[in-house]
């Protein structure tokens, strides 16, 4: 529309020139004309500039709000997505504190486990000894067993020969004590009594506890006993000491 007003003009405009050559009244005339399609062409131009203006402006508030939408949208997305890693940091620090608990639980459980062993391996090694030391104990009540059936033996015989010849009497006492009995020792009176008392020690070793009447040389004799294990001698030697109290 333009473009065909612009021809327009242009047409007339020269129409006018083409006159005022010939008639020089028309100066007027041409100035107003001329003033008139400058001021239409404003008009349109500045209508066109204004229509534009307004669409670059329609256009600039869409690309606005649509920025800000956006902005908007990511705004909101971010924060979802800072809840999310929060929720995760949170989530991650109670599984570390539960991992830690379990950790600590772990080493607690392995240092007990380690505690036991240990005992364990006390309990085993005492159990050894304690295997070992009835092992010996055992060997030792049977040597004593039959160390003690050998003296019980040999006590048997000496009773038996000093019971038939010498009058001897065996009486056992409190606890696992013997009292021998001596007669026919004083010939002024065969009846009289002399005694000594006698026990044996777990390990299976004479002790003599006392006479009546006392032996001085008792501590001698008994030590003779437990070197040569010969009974019937102490007993005899026991009873020639009688005998020489008796004299005197």
């Amino acid at each position: 529309m333009l473009f065909d007003t612009g021809n327009e003009n242009r047409l007339v405009l020269h129409q006018n020139i083409m006159a005022s050559i010939t008639d020089p009244t028309l100066s007027d005339w041409f100035t107003n004309t001329m003033e008139e399609i400058r001021n239409k062409l404003l008009i349109q131009t500045c209508g066109e500039i204004i229509d534009t203006t307004v669409e670059l402006c329609q256009s600039h508030k869409q690309f606005v709000k649509s920025a800000v939408d956006t902005c908007v949208k990511k705004c909101k997305d971010d924060e979802t997505l800072f809840e999310t890693i929060q929720t995760y940091k949170r989530g991650l620090e109670q599984k570390n504190a539960v991992m830690k608990e379990k950790k600590n639980a772990i080493s607690e459980l392995v240092s007990d486990i380690q505690r036991k062993e240990m005992q364990k391996d006390d309990i085993i090694q005492k159990m050894e000894r304690l295997r070992e030391e009835q092992a010996k104990r055992r060997d030792l009540i049977l040597s004593q067993n039959k160390a003690n059936k050998n003296r019980l033996k040999n006590l048997n015989k000496a009773k038996q020969v000093f019971q038939d010849h010498l009058g001897l009497e065996i009486r056992k006492i409190s606890g696992e004590k013997l009292q021998f009995i001596f007669r026919n020792i004083n010939p002024a009176d065969p009846d009289s009594v002399y005694t000594f008392t006698m026990g044996i020690k777990e390990d299976g070793i004479y002790q003599i506890m006392s006479s009546d009447p006392p032996i001085e040389c008792l501590p001698v004799l008994e030590s003779k006993l437990q070197e040569t294990n010969n009974f019937s001698a102490f007993l005899a030697n026991v009873r020639k000491e009688f005998v020489s109290l008796a004299r005197f």
